[in-house]
């Protein structure tokens, strides 16, 4: 009897101990197998962040230093290139503005550096600085430092519009423009560099330093009457002794923190190679393609004897233009358009523009200047 008890109770041991165990192994099995879970899970949370900052470097969402900003400027302006977004410029990060204890609200610093070439710009922008701009340009632009002797009128077709501008290579480019600073902008050589035409408006009237300048623009626009400031810091980007700078970088910050952006303007040319030291360029020869400039039949009161030339074809007055004391004005659905391939209502000297009607000013790429001057109005 005592012997088949305690062989009873050995066979219930063994019983429980191999349910503990099979209990301990299916424990042990779902650890595992959650733990292995986790793991894939981290794994492929780590792939996708490193392929999400891949992707983020790849579009060029950086924070570059200043030495790599200039090789990067380098390697794109000799490879003769608009950027990633084929816009003349990128963006890189929070806005680096120093050197502004000193400038108060509405004031601005223009500076050069030890070889006499245009350096880095400042202003403490306000709204009623860029209210007082509008409607027309503040001043004559100044030949910065080095500004070549050659400006060649050239064609460039840009690969984001699929459209060519036909003009000047060079502009003389504000490190702060006339639309924040007005009259202010025109008072010192160091606030304009030497810019490829794509360097200062970009590929479509908003790439370039234009990029840079609607973002202040744009800020104002959204704040009427503001009583907020703009820092804004120009510095022209030179590869040692060079004379043209290969870009320039605009730091941005209002003072409410709305806007704190840097942009990194490049200054190239699409198909087109430039010599940074002298400005010089491969450019070939090019032969405008002139659109003729008319000189429609215009009566002119306080000239009675002036002789009107036959015209071949007869020319309704809804085609001419008028005069309005020292103005030409486009008939209506008429434009006058500049060499730079902008048009305008009402104009100084018509026969410097091709006139021509606004429909086909259009398909032909030209632009609706945004701003006049004492010459050409809008």
């Amino acid at each position: 009897m005592k012997k088949f008890k305690i062989l009873s109770i050995t066979i219930l041991s063994t019983l429980l101990l191999g349910a503990c165990a099979n209990s301990n192994d299916n424990h042990d099995s779902s650890n595992t197998s959650a733990h292995n879970q986790s793991e894939k899970v981290f794994k492929s949370q780590t792939h996708k962040s490193k392929a999400s900052t891949q992707l983020k470097k790849s579009e060029g969402s950086s924070n570059d230093s200043r030495k790599e900003i200039l090789d990067k400027l380098v390697k794109l302006t000799d490879s003769k290139s608009s950027g990633s977004n084929k816009n003349y410029y990128w963006e890189n990060g929070a806005a680096k503005t120093n050197g502004f204890g000193d400038l108060k609200y509405g004031d601005y610093n223009f500076s050069s550096d030890s070889q006499g070439r245009s350096a880095v710009a400042k202003a403490v922008l306000t709204y009623s600085e860029y209210q007082s701009s509008k409607g027309g340009r503040q001043g004559t632009p100044l030949d910065p430092p080095s500004w070549p002797m050659n400006n060649p009128i050239v064609g460039i077709h840009f690969e984001l519009t699929d459209r060519t501008y036909h003009g000047y290579l060079y502009n003389r480019s504000h490190s702060i423009a006339d639309s924040l600073l007005g009259k202010g902008s025109y008072t010192s050589q160091f606030n304009f560099t030497t810019g490829t035409r794509p360097q200062n408006v970009g590929a479509n009237q908003k790439g370039g330093m234009r990029a840079a300048e609607e973002t202040v623009e744009k800020y104002w626009e959204s704040h009427p009457n503001s009583k907020e400031t703009v820092e804004y810091e120009t510095t022209p980007i030179y590869k040692g002794d060079e004379t043209v700078p290969r870009g320039s970088i605009v730091d941005i910050k209002s003072s409410d923190n709305e806007i704190n952006t840097e942009i990194v303007v490049i200054n190239s040319v699409e198909g087109i190679k430039i010599n940074y030291n002298n400005a010089d360029s491969d450019v070939q020869p090019y032969v405008k393609n002139t659109r003729v400039k008319s000189k429609p039949v215009v009566k002119v009161l306080s000239h009675p004897k002036q002789t009107v030339q036959p015209v071949t074809k007869p020319v309704t007055q809804s085609t001419n233009y008028t005069k309005s004391a020292d103005w030409s004005v486009a008939a209506p659905g008429k434009v006058f358009v500049s060499d730079s391939n902008m048009y305008y209502s009402r104009v100084k000297n018509p026969d410097n523009f091709a006139y021509i009607s606004k429909s086909t000013a259009q398909a032909e790429g030209d632009q609706p200047a945004a701003r006049g001057n004492e010459y050409a109005q809008p």
